[in-house]
């Protein structure tokens, strides 16, 4: 269709004529709401530039790192898996670690044993100078499961968990514990019968 034509229909149904591709050749036009267009196009950025895939975490690492460390990092990877963060697992060597590679590969394949319920390998550890990287993809919603919490997580975890038949002694009014509160009360005791009057002694001829 020429320009003239389009132009003239665009008018016809009270809409705008937009070039939507301008590279292409030859480029293509769109008879729509310029108004309506701009808004869509705006939401599009938007959703791209806040989309959870389009963001890169990374966490380092090192051959000798002692557990604690360890352990933190991967609750670190957990949390960003869990919001649907890719993750980028960056391992350096320092000095002569280089000549010992295999305890970083090593390493690596117990980051990706360790994360397995939260991610999958988008990328296997390669060797890039004196780094290996490697990078992780989060499951479905649905498939993960983390494992690695902070305390305050496990404290409150903990908390969620506790039920009333935990606690099982009675306390009556006066604050004392009542261990005998479901005994059944017991007969009041009765009381000693009296001793009987002992007789008087008569002596026979007084009077």
């Amino acid at each position: 269709m020429k320009i003239q034509d389009a132009l003239r229909r665009a008018q016809e149904l009270g809409l705008d004529l937009v070039e939507v591709a301008p590279t292409a050749e030859p480029p293509v036009c769109r008879i729509v709401d310029f108004g309506k267009f701009k808004y869509e196009q705006a939401k599009q950025d938007k959703d791209k530039k806040s989309s959870p895939s389009s963001r890169m975490k990374e966490i380092k690492f090192r051959v000798n790192i002692d557990q604690h460390d360890y352990e933190t990092k991967l609750r670190h990877a957990e949390e960003f898996l869990d919001k649907g963060h890719k993750v980028r697992v960056l391992l350096q060597y320092r000095g002569r670690e280089m000549a010992h590679q295999e305890l970083g590969m090593r390493l690596m394949a117990k980051i990706k044993q360790d994360l397995v319920n939260m991610a999958i390998v988008e990328q296997e550890p390669k060797l890039q100078g004196r780094s290996v990287l490697m990078t992780l993809a989060p499951l479905p919603k649905a498939k993960r499961h983390r494992h690695f919490f902070s305390e305050h997580e496990l404290q409150h975890k903990d908390g969620d968990d506790v039920e009333g038949d935990d606690v099982d002694t009675d306390v009556d009014a006066d604050g004392d514990e009542d261990e005998d509160a479901d005994e059944a009360p017991q007969a009041a005791k009765p009381a000693d019968p009296a001793p009987a009057p002992r007789p008087r002694e008569v002596k026979a001829g007084t009077r």
